[in-house]
């Protein structure tokens, strides 16, 4: 049986934590049945040479949107770590905000699939990610003595 989804309030105090994600910006703006929305306020140390809206901010925001839809999913009882990501970008974003709409497709054992909705604060597709996070085992399991063993 799963914990109990993560609320709103909970979700934005586990980002809180994250200084990261503090540091960039992120909120959480809301949260749905299969995901969440997180949203960026642009700031110019978050631009690229040409003004808009530096990739690696929209890469780490649809990383951020599904890591958050699977931390509310699990009820923040599982961790999780990013194998993939590939993003889409279709329009670059030069003000306002930038947002991000997750959506989890897949959620297994070992795998969870989810894609993300990247939208500028006028609605506009900006960009659409999908990406593919592993569930990490208990720290008490055999998993986590993996790295000791590295080199034997």
């Amino acid at each position: 049986m799963h914990a109990p989804k993560l609320t709103l309030r909970q979700l934005r105090a586990l980002l809180h934590k994250m200084p990261f994600n503090r540091g960039v910006g992120i909120r959480i703006a809301k949260v749905h049945k299969d995901g969440v929305t997180i949203e960026i306020p642009l700031r110019e140390d978050l631009l690229n040479g040409s003004g808009v809206l530096h990739g690696g901010v929209t890469a780490t925001i649809a990383d951020v949107a599904v890591g958050m839809a699977i931390a509310r999913h699990f009820g923040g009882t599982r961790q999780a770590t990013t194998v993939e990501l590939k993003v889409n970008y279709f329009r670059p974003v030069s003000e306002g905000k930038v947002v991000a709409r997750s959506r989890l497709l897949r959620v297994g054992n070992h795998l969870v699939i989810g894609s993300v909705d990247i939208r500028d604060d006028r609605k506009n597709f900006a960009g659409f990610a999908i990406a593919t996070y592993m569930l990490l085992e208990a720290a008490s399991s055999k998993s986590a003595s993996y790295p000791a063993t590295l080199g034997k």
